[in-house]
């Protein structure tokens, strides 16, 4: 038996898979138990024994936490889910490319391989709480009085420019607005951290990632759609729980597509021989700057020789008592 704690479950997903397997989802199970006994004394007209007894038990059970298990067992009893921990921590593995022509993207696989929590939402959470922090250290005179970013000159730390950046009338609130100005410490700064912040956005798009590395130099990522079951805390919550650090993760879902290999770009003309745009040529030209850009590491595309996965569920097993012993 395998105890799952789940960090993310897709029930539509889930419950959409089961129905083409089995035909349907059973939510609940009714049981009907009746027990009857005649007993006839002399002439049946002169009398009769009559006993009888039933009973009826109804229960309506809620399969939400079993819904995945049963999907996962009936995948692997038909043949359908391939388990890829092993393959994938190989280095050999993905230098030659077999993955990648023996799981074409839909493929059902599961991962089990260390990695990490990442959202830039926190990200940008934890660097204004760290600038909230110097801000309010360097009113208090801990801190050296040092020119602050924003500041004209002549002005010192504790006199200004340390408040945090306001929503415009202009645009709306960046992430990065939150990061207030403060003095340099160690080479960090509010402009520094804001940076840092703008960048993420690009590299992974705000909203939770889970970041599975099984082997080096490669990124198995699966961003997890919000308002599904178990995934309905925020994300400081979540990492407050589970921290930055990586651990063990088991990934099940879909191969969404591989990183390109593709090193050139095509030719930028989409035009038709009468002048007008030919629209397939045009969208092709844009999805390949886009696909340049995600070899790149720019925006958040899979990365060659990874691979996107697109979750039923994420989650960890839990050890028994005496593997964690052993593994202590």
């Amino acid at each position: 038996m395998i105890l799952r704690e789940f960090l993310y479950v897709d029930t539509d997903k889930v419950r959409a898979m089961l129905a083409q397997l089995d035909g349907g989802v059973a939510e609940e199970s009714r049981e009907t138990e009746r027990a009857e006994k005649r007993t006839t004394v002399g002439p049946r007209v002169a009398g009769q024994y009559f006993q009888g007894s039933g009973s009826e038990t109804y229960t309506n059970k809620s399969l939400g936490d079993a819904l995945f298990p049963m999907l996962e067992d009936a995948l692997e009893s038909e043949s359908l889910l391939r388990d890829v921990s092993e393959e994938v921590r190989d280095p050999g593995t993905w230098r030659s490319g077999e993955l990648k022509r023996e799981l074409p993207p839909g493929s059902l696989v599961r991962v089990t391989a260390r990695g990490s929590l990442f959202d830039t939402r926190y990200a940008a959470s934890a660097f204004s709480a760290f600038g909230s922090v110097m801000v309010g250290l360097n009113e208090m005179g801990y801190l050296p009085t040092v020119k602050q970013a924003g500041q004209s000159k002549g002005k010192k730390g504790g006199q200004g420019g340390c408040a945090t950046r306001q929503k415009t009338a202009e645009g709306a609130f960046e992430l990065e607005d939150s990061i207030p100005d403060f003095p340099d410490i160690g080479g960090a700064d509010g402009r520094t951290l804001r940076s840092f912040v703008r960048i993420s956005k690009g590299v992974f798009a705000p909203g939770l990632h889970v970041n599975l590395t099984p082997a080096k130099g490669v990124l198995i990522n699966s961003r997890l759609q919000e308002g599904r079951q178990y995934l309905d805390s925020e994300a400081d919550i979540l990492f407050a729980r589970y921290g930055t650090e990586q651990q063990e993760w088991t990934v099940v879902g879909s191969i969404g597509s591989y990183g390109t290999e593709e090193t050139s770009l095509p030719d930028m003309d989409f035009y038709n021989a009468d002048g007008s745009v030919n629209r397939a040529q045009f969208a092709e030209v844009m999805n390949a700057q886009m696909r340049n850009l995600g070899r790149l590491g720019f925006i958040d595309l899979p990365q060659s020789p990874g691979f996107s996965l697109i979750p039923f569920a994420v989650y960890r097993s839990i050890p028994r008592s005496g593997a964690a012993m052993t593994t202590r």
